[in-house]
């Protein structure tokens, strides 16, 4: 299996074939999350640390459960309650937990790049669950995956991602991933929640979401991040509903089988109607919480067979 890092911090650094590795391998994970014995051993003896520096309840618990199911001595730091509340420093926790010899680490940080540097600080996989705006690879990876498994494929796609891109890890990894796997991607919404240079991005930019929905295969709907805000970047949630969000009359215009997407949490009737997210012929929004666990299985198993590769070659 062609899978050739040590960390998992983002999808900027991997190649196609390595994308491609990892959903065919969360294939199998599926599989086996379907079976009566949810269980596998290829993680057995290793210890997993779990350290979550902005809340989160899909993510948090599907790494968790991602362990447990492979094997692992699973270890969720609460933070809140570290010594990172009493002043001690990023490095100084990354040294700590070096001591205690993980194997592997699963860290979410409110500050772009913070992950990127502990993965220098210790001698284990990393794997970045979302840091600040920056990335967020295993949403980027499960979205793939219902993608895949939804079209048929994962290439020559139109993907409309739309909302709240200037705030969104899962915008920016998506559009990373998607661009890999030769698809046409476009960002949707307000000029205030676009990116300084989106079109830069090689993507198409639509500020009418009507337009930028016209024939799209995939639409995946994003949360307004009202946490990351610091000024009015809407006039108000009605209107930003009204032209915005996804309802039944907007989504006609996609292609007639258009899958809907939605990273979760969800704000119902703010970026999406709710009758449209519980939809069972268009949603694939509780297919992406399955997938989640699927896919974090497979990278922690890769970087698991990478990390001991290295460890017996040294």
């Amino acid at each position: 299996m062609t899978f050739r890092q040590a960390h998992l911090l983002g999808i900027e650094p991997l190649a196609p074939d390595e994308i491609t590795t990892l959903l065919d391998l969360a294939e199998r994970y599926v599989a086996l999350n379907r079976s009566p014995a949810k269980h596998a051993e290829v993680l057995a003896g290793m210890t997993q640390v779990n350290m979550f520096f902005e809340a989160s309840t899909r993510t948090q618990a599907s790494f968790e459960l991602a362990g447990k199911r492979l094997g692992a001595d699973v270890m969720t730091m609460s933070v809140a309650h570290s010594s990172v509340k009493k002043g001690e420093t990023l490095i100084d926790t990354a040294m700590t937990l070096n001591a205690m010899h993980p194997d592997l680490l699963v860290v979410r940080h409110p500050a772009s790049g913070a992950v990127n540097l502990l993965a220098q600080k210790v001698a284990c996989a990393v794997l970045n669950a979302g840091d600040g705006r920056h990335e967020h690879p295993t949403q980027a990876l499960l979205d793939a995956l219902t993608i895949r498994r939804a079209e048929g494929r994962l290439h020559r796609l139109t993907v409309a991602i739309c909302g709240d891109i200037a705030h969104s890890r899962v915008a920016r990894s998506n559009l990373i991933l998607l661009g890999k796997m030769e698809n046409r991607v476009r960002l949707v919404g307000p000029p205030t929640l676009m990116p300084p240079g989106a079109r830069d991005l090689g993507c198409e930019v639509f500020d009418d979401m009507r337009a930028g929905l016209a024939g799209a295969d995939v639409v995946m709907m994003l949360r307004l991040q009202k946490e990351r805000m610091d000024g009015a970047f809407i006039p108000s949630e009605r209107e930003y509903y009204h032209r915005y969000g996804l309802d039944a009359e907007k989504l006609r215009l996609a292609a007639p089988d258009a899958i809907v997407m939605h990273p979760g949490p969800m704000n119902r009737g703010v970026e999406i109607d709710g009758t449209l997210a519980d939809d069972i012929n268009r949603s694939v929004i509780q297919e992406q919480v399955e997938m989640g666990v699927a896919v974090r299985m497979a990278a922690m198993d890769l970087l698991a067979r990478n990390l001991r590769a290295t460890r017996a070659a040294g």
